[in-house]
């Protein structure tokens, strides 16, 4: 990718905002009955296909569950945008605001609450619970909205942004997909097309600054907010929604060769951008080797 200077990346992009921007509000059709007999997620990718707990159960428990995961993907994302909003308002705070390279910035927060909102409608709608993850790692969450800047600032959105990103496009394009997730995902994939070239060009700009200490540091910081990230998107509670215990269900899923795969699937992408730019390498890459195997 040819790397731009940021203020002209940033009018690039705050033009495409202004003529692509989605308003979920019209976009989705949220007074449309729910089927209770469809597909929130494809199948293929629901964390307990193919195994035999997935035997056990009836089609109605396995849509159901697919109801569940995705309330999961949706509420982990939710939480995550919330933390992003903090750490880019940041961001533009030591910025002159009058410059494209802040401005874009700022915008960025106004696609991200909008997401954020039609993410929670859409778990209503499913009429699930909030999975968002609580105790100790919501607290760190909000440490890290905090504190969070720089390169694992970037990468860490970016890890968050793109695995999601690889099943909402897949998702998007099935017809055997609920309406509603459908178009839940469209929306959420044109907008962060946008996101993402922005946290890209930025991490390809700052990582060549950093010192191998700080270098250092930030991989870790990114490998650390990243599995946490990605490993919290099915939290142990779906499992409950079918009669299934929650760490049956979990030891299930992480034991599952096609669960792992679409992990991978998910990470391949950003992995070898994040890679290719050095952000993943030395002692923490064994965090990410661990999430993957």
């Amino acid at each position: 990718m040819t790397i731009l200077d940021r203020d002209h990346t940033a009018t690039r992009l705050l033009t495409a905002s202004a003529r692509h921007s989605l308003d979920p509000a019209i976009e989705v059709d949220w007074d449309a009955p729910v089927d209770a007999a469809g597909w929130a997620t494809i199948p293929e990718r629901v964390s307990l296909y193919g195994t035999e707990l997935w035997d056990s159960l009836d089609e109605e428990q396995r849509r159901t569950l697919s109801r569940h995961e995705a309330a999961s993907l949706l509420s982990v994302g939710l939480w995550f945008e919330v933390i992003l909003m903090q750490m880019l308002v940041r961001h533009a705070y030591a910025l002159d605001l009058r410059r494209p390279h802040a401005q874009y910035a700022l915008t960025e927060v106004g696609d991200e609450t909008r997401h954020s909102v039609m993410f929670a409608r859409a778990v209503d709608a499913l009429g699930c619970p909030d999975y968002r993850p609580h105790g100790a790692l919501h607290r760190l969450g909000g440490l890290y909205g905090h504190l969070g800047s720089g390169a694992s600032m970037f990468a860490s959105v970016l890890v968050a942004e793109e695995a999601t990103d690889r099943l909402q496009r897949e998702s998007m394009h099935d017809d055997r997909v609920l309406p509603l997730m459908r178009a839940v995902a469209r929306v959420h994939v044109v907008e962060e097309a946008r996101h993402v070239r922005f946290a890209r060009e930025e991490l390809q700009r700052i990582v060549p600054t950093l010192t191998k200490a700080q270098l250092e540091r930030e991989r870790w910081l990114t490998a650390l907010v990243g599995t946490e990230v990605v490993n919290s998107l099915w939290q142990a509670r779906v499992y409950r929604g079918v009669g299934l215990s929650g760490r049956v269900g979990r030891k299930a899923a992480q034991a599952n060769p096609h669960h792992r795969e679409t992990r991978r699937f998910m990470l391949e992408k950003v992995m070898a951008f994040l890679r290719e730019v050095g952000m993943v390498g030395g002692p923490s890459e064994r965090l990410w080797l661990r999430l993957l195997a």
